[in-house]
C-alpha cells in the first residue's frame, strides 16, 4: 500500500484535513494505496508558497531557469524506468507504452520548453521619433489541471511552458492516475527548483480542483478533461476574468480514400484507434471509408484488431491493457450496449474480457469495432474513450465532409490520400484544430495544438503555450 500525499513548498505534506481516497489498479481491480483528499486550506497553502516564490523565480535569469528546467527533463529520462512501471501500474496503459511513449515525452516537454524560453521575443515597431515595444511578463500564480489518460505526458506539458514563462504553479493531477506526478517533486527537487515554483495538491475535481480555479491569486486556468468539466470551469473562471486554456474532448474522423497507401494506412488506422486503450483524446473513434474501399477495409481491419494482443499492462507483449477505473470501464461497456440498441453490429469485440491469474479483477475490455451506425446516434456523437470505433462508408468528398463534421466536437481529423489537392481542400474544411494527412498523432511540439467547438478553447503548444503563460504589455516611447 502506498500514501499519496501533496508537494506544497519543496516538501511532500499530507492533506490538512487528513482525508485520503483509495486508489486501485486497474490491471488487477486491487486497492493499491491512498491518495490525499485534499480540500480549500491545501490548495490555500499551495496559493501561498508559489506566491512566494514568484519574486525569485520570475526574476532569475533565464539560462539559470533553462538550466533548472534541462535538470528536470534529464532526471525524468534517469528515472526512466521507475516511472514507466509507476505509470503502467497506476493508469492500466502497457508498460511498453509507458516507456517508450509517455516517460520520454514528458521529459521532451521540459526539454523543449526549457530550451523555448531563450528564444522567446517579443515585437517592436518604429514611426518616426517613436518607438513602441511589447513586454511579455510572467502572470504569477497559475492552475495546471491534467488527466488521467496521459498522466505524467500531458502534467508537464502544462507545468513546463508554465514554469518556464517565470510564473509558479499550483497543479492537480487526476486523483485516478496520481503517482507519477507526485514521483516528479523528487525529480524537482534533485534539479534544484525552487520551493514553492512548483507545488503539487491531489484530490477530487470538485473539491482541490474547484478550490484551484475559485482561488483569486491563481491567475489563469489550464485545463485537460471532459467537456463538462470544461463548462464548469468556464463559468466560474470566466467572470473572475482568469485567463483560460480549455482542451476538452474529441469525437475525431478519420477519413479514407481509395487511393492511400493501404497498407501504411491500416497499420495507422489500428493504431490510432485503439493505442493506450482508445483512452487519447486524439483517438481515431468515427472511420469513414470510401465506398469502393469498404468491403475490402471491413474485412481486413477487424482481422486484425482481433489479433490485438490484451494482456498484463507489465507484459512487454501486450498490445493493449487496462481501462483506467471500474467507472470507466462501465461507462464503456454501457455504450457498446447502447450501440447495439441502436442499431449498431458489433463486428468483433464487444465484451468485457476477464484474464487468468493476478489479472483476473482487472479491468479489461476486447477492442471493439461496430458498423451500421447512423451519424446523428449518441454512438456517433458522444464521446466514448475507450478501445471502441465505428466504421462507415461515404461516397465522395462532400458526404465525407459532411459526415466527418456532424459532430459537437471538433479536435483533430485525420485524412488519408495520394491525392494532394484534395488533401489540402478537406484539411482547409474540416471543423477541428488539428488534422493529419497520410500519418497520425505525428507531433511537432513548436506548433499549436487544440480544438474548436466542445474540443474547447485556446491552443497550447510553442510560442502559443509561452503567450498564454504571459500578460503582454505595449511600451511606447517618444523621442
Amino acid at each position: 500500500m502506498q500514501t499519496i500525499n501533496n508537494f506544497i513548498d519543496g516538501k511532500y505534506a499530507a492533506p490538512l484535513g487528513g482525508r485520503y481516497l483509495d486508489n486501485y489498479a486497474p490491471s488487477t481491480g486491487a486497492l493499491s494505496g491512498h491518495i490525499a483528499r485534499s480540500g480549500l486550506e491545501d490548495v490555500e497553502h499551495a496559493v501561498q508558497a508559489a506566491a512566494a516564490a514568484f519574486p525569485a523565480w520570475s526574476a532569475m535569469p533565464l539560462e539559470q531557469r533553462h538550466d533548472i528546467l534541462r535538470g528536470i527533463a534529464d532526471g525524468i529520462l534517469q528515472n526512466l524506468d521507475r516511472l514507466a512501471e509507476a505509470e503502467s501500474t497506476d493508469s492500466g496503459k502497457t508498460i511498453t507504452t509507458a516507456r517508450t511513449i509517455d516517460i520520454p515525452r514528458a521529459a521532451l516537454n521540459f526539454k523543449f520548453f526549457a530550451t523555448a524560453l531563450l528564444h522567446f521575443a517579443s515585437e517592436s515597431h518604429h514611426q518616426p521619433d517613436v518607438l513602441s515595444y511589447t513586454l511579455r511578463q510572467p502572470l504569477g500564480v497559475v492552475g495546471c489541471i491534467s488527466p488521467w489518460n496521459l498522466p505524467l505526458y500531458l502534467f508537464t506539458w502544462k507545468i513546463a511552458p508554465a514554469l518556464a514563462a517565470g510564473n509558479c504553479v499550483v497543479g492537480k493531477p487526476s486523483e485516478i492516475t496520481p503517482l507519477t506526478a507526485s514521483l516528479l517533486g523528487d525529480i524537482c527537487n534533485a534539479a534544484g527548483l525552487p520551493p514553492g515554483v512548483l507545488n503539487i495538491v491531489q484530490g477530487l475535481g470538485p473539491e482541490a480542483g474547484a478550490a484551484i480555479v475559485q482561488h483569486p491569486m491563481v491567475k489563469a486556468i489550464s485545463f485537460t478533461g471532459s467537456t463538462r468539466a470544461g463548462v464548469e470551469i468556464a463559468r466560474v473562471a470566466a467572470p473572475m476574468f482568469k485567463k483560460l486554456s480549455l482542451e476538452l474532448g474529441g469525437k475525431n474522423p478519420n477519413i479514407i480514400f481509395a487511393d492511400c497507401d493501404y497498407e501504411k494506412m491500416l497499420d495507422t488506422t489500428v493504431r490510432s484507434s485503439f493505442n493506450n486503450q482508445g483512452q487519447i483524446c486524439l483517438c481515431g473513434s468515427r472511420i469513414y471509408v470510401e465506398k469502393n474501399l469498404y468491403e475490402k477495409f471491413k474485412h481486413d481491419f477487424v482481422e486484425r484488431v482481433q489479433q490485438l494482443r490484451v494482456g498484463d499492462p507489465a507484459d512487454p507483449k501486450s498490445q493493449l491493457g487496462a481501462v483506467v477505473s471500474k467507472v470507466h470501464f462501465e461507462k464503456v461497456l454501457s455504450y457498446i450496449d447502447l450501440a447495439r440498441a441502436e442499431g449498431g453490429r458489433v463486428l468483433c469485440g464487444g465484451q468485457a474480457l476477464q484474464l487468468p491469474g493476478a489479472q483476473a479483477g482487472g479491468w479489461f475490455i476486447a477492442p471493439t469495432v461496430i458498423e451500421g451506425l447512423r451519424t446523428s446516434c449518441r454512438s456517433n456523437q458522444e464521446e466514448i474513450f475507450g478501445p471502441v470505433v465505428t466504421i462507415q462508408p461515404f461516397e465522395d468528398e462532400a458526404d465525407a465532409l459532411a459526415q466527418a463534421n456532424d459532430s459537437p466536437y471538433g479536435l483533430s481529423a485525420t485524412i488519408w490520400t495520394s491525392h494532394l489537392q484534395r488533401a489540402h481542400q478537406m484539411a482547409a474544411q474540416l471543423q477541428c484544430g488539428i488534422v493529419w494527412i497520410n500519418t497520425w498523432m505525428l507531433r511537432d511540439l513548436r506548433t499549436p495544438f487544440g480544438g474548436v467547438k466542445n474540443s474547447g478553447m485556446g491552443r497550447e503548444g510553442g510560442w502559443e503555450a509561452l503567450r498564454f503563460f504571459s500578460e503582454t504589455k505595449n511600451v511606447t516611447l517618444a523621442f
